[in-house]
């Protein structure tokens, strides 16, 4: 479009189109090769094939003309006008021919149809009488299948009929079969309100007397036949239901007359075998006997499970087994009197592991006492394979909860480990997933509704937590869980702690661990832990005695109310807040619930570390020191622009008092860096080997870890920030204090011009050694003692490689000094040459060449002496730009010779 408006206006470069005429050429002859297609380039001729009627083009459904046209381009137009004018002859004169071959038949069409009326009429008098016939017999055979469906429907009602009675027949046997097998009295009456209130459902009272174990196996058989047979009833009843046969109703009385009677029977029979299982009198039952007692308990469990009565069971062990154990246990004084052992069923030589007998072995006696730490492994115990062996018991040495708690443990090893791996079995191995049926369940309220709503038995759930967790809370929750004393808290806190992960290593599946976390009483119990308290408590521990110690603020180490530090921090406030955060991931202190408020506090730590420096140290611009910036930043100007003046721009010679508080601050600077790179190192290496293990586990989030990795390190990054600032104002002082000491190195022309002795120096000035000494003392090389002497390893190279650059910039300014006097000197002398006497003049040239050479062999022997003193201190001086001038300046003539 653009193209076109462009060519519009007039100002086209191509007037005639030839690019747009080659563009349709080329789409021309790309669209025409569709219908031609060549395989190789060519360039003969194209064939000339003449219209017919075999042409694709005139053959289509739809008529494109402009794609014949294109087949057509070898032709101009008055050809293909001449060629198509040919066709349509041809086609008239095929359509004459046409019509011409076919004109005798189509003449007498007319004729043949003569007389075709009346045979039609003819043809049309039978058809109506066959139609009547047809009607009746179709009217014949509908009512011959009326008769037929009519009869076929009430053979399938009879048939539908005599199975229903069949199927009340089968109700009514097995409902007279199992009150055979009951042992249930025929009663003559059927109304059923007289019978609901002889027959409700009730639970046996506590089996006190013992049971013939031989009698009880062939009971609990019996009763699984009962079962069985009773299952099958239901599901008749369940087909019955669909017809609303009223026989169903009539007999559901008896139907719960059976289900009473059957539970009852069930009821008291698990009652009785868990009565023989956890007698705790010894050698009482046998081992082969219990065997035996297992046996049938598994077959009851079985039956429960089938009838859909989970709830019942947890119910009994909880009566007649938990309960009773809770209340001689777990009593208000319960922790200040002694606990009775929990022996085992036999004595120890006969003893067998409940487990073992679960996989068939035996194993030699074991201790029955086996140390379990309050952090215990976070390994899932259900991902291992189940070994024989005690139960994972808590340290109990000066701990009388621990002591409940393996008392506990003992006792659910002992009476309800292997029932509840034999309940975990059976709910596998039946599934637990069938609906309830409305008849086999009656309406139990044994317990939380959520919980009742379960499928399978949760013996570990409903028996065993929620009876020890209501009655921790209810006896001994002011002394477990109170918080006024935080140490016996946390010892309470890990040992309640450690109690739930070896209560979980009982648990038979980790399906049982997670119901047992999520039930009511578990979520309560772990609300009565006031955490928020302990913690407010352990924080105004650690902080009332960390701001006692940070109240002084002295960091000079001489200073007479100074207190020392310990291990590696050198002030008593460093080491006190590095125990404040140590203290706070102490096994003494640490609570893994409160993990992220002992992480803000450790920050805070840190950062009230910082401030405390700040406030110690004094401000940057309250001495008379020269930032070390300025100094390096005179390299170019005093090499590149000497100052013209005699007099170099610098401080004053240093006073005894300035030397005083000089030192004092290079004390304080040292203190303050070897804490701060204690605290950094010490900090992370807690982090390293305690912080990060000890912090929740956070593998299912998105880099938490390195999150908090980041914010400690940014918080010691503040604190490093300090100490480059407190670095950056020793090496100052120290290169003002090493700069003083150049002062003498102006008087030596004038010095060696007033000697009397003009033989060449020897040996460097007194002043030479002493340049780069306050460095020296301050990392205490030589001399023990220094107050930066643990700094030396990591800042002696870089400090002393600052103050040999600010010493030779301050060595090249007196240099370039100097030459400017001399030459001076040199024009002032020459000035008065024509005055002097003819006798001395040339001896005075003499000298003056003789002082001039000593001057700068002197100069030489000096630069040459500090640069073995900087050496010394681990300065590379050969790679120094600033100590290459000064040695080019003392070794090239100190006046010019045209002078």
């Amino acid at each position: 479009m653009s193209l076109r408006v462009f060519q519009a206006t007039g100002k086209s470069p191509d007037p005639y189109e030839l690019e747009r005429l080659a563009e349709e050429l080329v789409a021309r002859e790309l669209v025409g090769s569709s219908y031609t297609p060549r395989t190789t380039a060519s360039t003969e001729l194209p064939i000339y094939v003449p219209l017919s009627h075999d042409n694709p083009h005139l053959t289509a459904e739809v008529f494109n003309v402009e794609e014949f046209l294109l087949s057509r381009s070898h032709m101009s137009l008055q050809d293909l006008r001449s060629e198509l004018r040919d066709y349509l002859t041809s086609l008239k004169e095929e359509l004459v021919l046409l019509i011409n071959d076919d004109y005798e038949a189509f003449i007498s069409l007319s004729t043949d149809l003569r007389g075709e009326g009346s045979r039609l009429e003819k043809l049309k008098l039978p058809l109506d009488d066959l139609r009547k016939r047809i009607l009746e017999s179709r009217a014949g055979l509908q009512a011959t299948q009326d008769s037929i469906q009519e009869t076929l429907d009430a053979r399938t009602n009879l048939r539908e009929e005599k199975a229903l009675l069949h199927l009340l027949l089968k109700i009514s046997e097995s409902v007279t079969r199992l009150e055979s097998l009951l042992l249930i009295s025929q009663v003559a009456t059927s109304s059923l309100e007289s019978h609901n209130s002889n027959y409700q459902f009730h639970l046996p009272a506590p089996a006190g007397q013992p049971v013939d174990a031989k009698s009880q196996g062939k009971r609990a058989k019996h009763l699984s036949r009962v079962t069985a047979e009773y299952t099958q009833l239901l599901y008749h009843i369940e087909k019955a239901k669909e017809d609303n046969c009223a026989f169903v109703d009539e007999i559901r009385w008896r139907i719960d007359r059976i289900q009473s009677t059957l539970t009852s029977d069930l009821d008291h029979v698990f009652s009785a075998i868990l009565g023989s299982l956890t007698d705790t009198k010894a050698g009482k039952v046998s081992d082969q006997e219990r065997a035996k007692l297992y046996v049938d308990l598994t077959e009851c469990l079985r039956i429960y499970d089938s009838l859909h009565l989970w709830r019942v069971v947890e119910e009994i062990m909880r009566r007649d087994v938990m309960q009773t154990f809770v209340k001689k246990t777990i009593f208000p004084d319960a922790l200040a009197t002694s606990l009775s052992p929990v022996l085992p069923h036999t004595p120890l030589p006969a003893a067998v592991s409940t487990r073992t007998e679960l996989h068939g072995g035996a194993l030699l006696p074991r201790t029955p006492y086996t140390p379990f730490t309050a952090f215990a492994t976070k390994q899932n115990p259900f991902e291992a394979s189940h070994v024989s062996g005690p139960v994972h018991l808590l340290d109990e040495s000066n701990d009388p909860l621990a002591k409940l708690y393996n008392q506990i443990l003992r006792f659910i090893e002992r009476d309800f480990g292997r029932i509840m791996e034999i309940a975990e079995r059976v709910s596998l191995k039946a599934g637990s997933t069938k609906p309830h049926s409305s008849i086999a369940l009656g309406n139990y309220d044994l317990g939380d509704a959520q919980q009742a709503s379960a499928d399978g038995f949760e013996i570990m759930t409903n028996v065993v937590w929620a009876e020890i967790g209501r009655a921790i809370m209810d006896e001994l929750g002011t002394v477990v869980f109170a918080p006024g004393n935080p140490n016996e808290f946390r010892k309470h806190h890990s040992t309640t702690q450690a109690f739930f992960r070896s209560l979980e290593f009982l648990a038979p599946s980790t399906h049982s661990v997670q119901n047992m976390r999520s039930h009511p009483v578990f979520t309560a119990f772990q609300r009565r832990w006031q955490l928020s308290v302990y913690f407010q408590l352990r924080w105004k521990e650690v902080v009332t005695k960390l701001e006692e110690t940070l109240s002084s603020r002295i960091l000079d180490p001489e200073a007479p109310s100074f207190t020392p530090g310990r291990n590696v921090f050198v002030t008593a406030q460093a080491a006190e807040v590095f125990i404040a955060i140590a203290s706070c991931w102490s096994a003494e202190g640490y609570i893994p619930d409160l993990a992220h408020r002992f992480w803000k506090f450790t920050l805070q730590l840190l950062s009230r570390y910082r401030e405390w420096l700040e406030s110690s140290l004094p401000p940057a611009g309250g001495s008379p020191v020269k930032p070390a910036v300025n100094i390096a930043n005179e390299k170019t100007s005093a090499i590149v622009n000497p100052p013209r003046s005699s007099t170099p721009g610098l401080t004053p010679e240093a006073t005894i008092e300035s030397t005083a508080a000089d030192e004092i601050l290079l004390r304080q600077f040292a203190t303050a860096l070897v804490d701060i790179r204690a605290m950094t190192s010490q900090v992370l290496h807690l982090w390293r080997e305690e912080i990060s293990m000890m912090l929740p586990d956070t593998s299912m989030e998105d880099n938490t870890e390195g999150v908090l990795e980041v914010a400690l390190k940014t918080q010691l990054e503040q604190l490093r920030t300090l100490s480059t600032s407190l670095c950056s104002q020793a090496t100052a002082i120290l290169s003002r204090r090493c700069c003083d000491a150049l002062l003498p190195v102006r008087s030596i022309p004038s010095q060696f011009r007033a000697m009397s002795n003009k033989r060449l120096p020897s040996e460097p000035s007194y002043f030479a050694p002493t340049i780069l000494r306050p460095v020296r003392i301050f990392f205490g090389i030589g001399i023990g003692g220094g107050p930066g002497e643990r700094l030396k390893e990591e800042l002696l190279r870089n400090v002393s490689t600052d103050v040999v650059e600010s010493v030779c910039q301050r060595y090249i300014q007196y240099l370039t000094a100097m030459k400017k006097t001399e030459e001076s000197l040199r024009r002032l002398k020459k000035g008065k040459k024509s005055t002097l006497s003819i006798f001395g003049s040339a001896t005075a040239g003499k000298d003056d060449g003789k002082d001039e050479e000593r001057i700068r062999a002197q100069m030489i022997l000096d630069v040459e002496a500090f640069k073995t003193e900087g050496e010394a201190l681990g300065v590379d001086m050969h790679s120094m730009d600033s100590f290459m001038v000064l040695d080019q300046m003392v070794r090239a003539e100190l006046v010019d010779g045209d002078l």
